[in-house]
């Protein structure tokens, strides 16, 4: 996430915190990304519901996304070698 906005952390930190509310999915945080995993349909609920909150109040943002059909073991660390 990218918000259009000088005081741009915020922001981004409430998005996060607003995935987090739900139960239902996974959310991993990390220095580069914020990774999200869960049932299918479930995961779009909650990004459009999140992001359209995001738009409402605080303007635009850009959104890099990558989508990954199938699961990865987000919880666990990367794998280096």
């Amino acid at each position: 996430m990218y918000p259009l906005h000088q005081e741009y952390e915020p922001i981004i930190l409430e998005f996060i915190a607003d995935l987090r509310t739900n139960t239902d999915i996974d959310v991993v945080t990390n220095a580069m990304s914020t990774q999200v995993r869960g049932p299918y349909q479930r995961v779009w609920e909650i990004l459009q519901q999140a992001t359209r909150r995001s738009f409402e109040a605080h303007g635009k943002a850009v959104f890099v996304v990558k989508f990954i059909g199938g699961e990865l073991p987000i919880l666990d660390a990367p794998i280096t070698e």
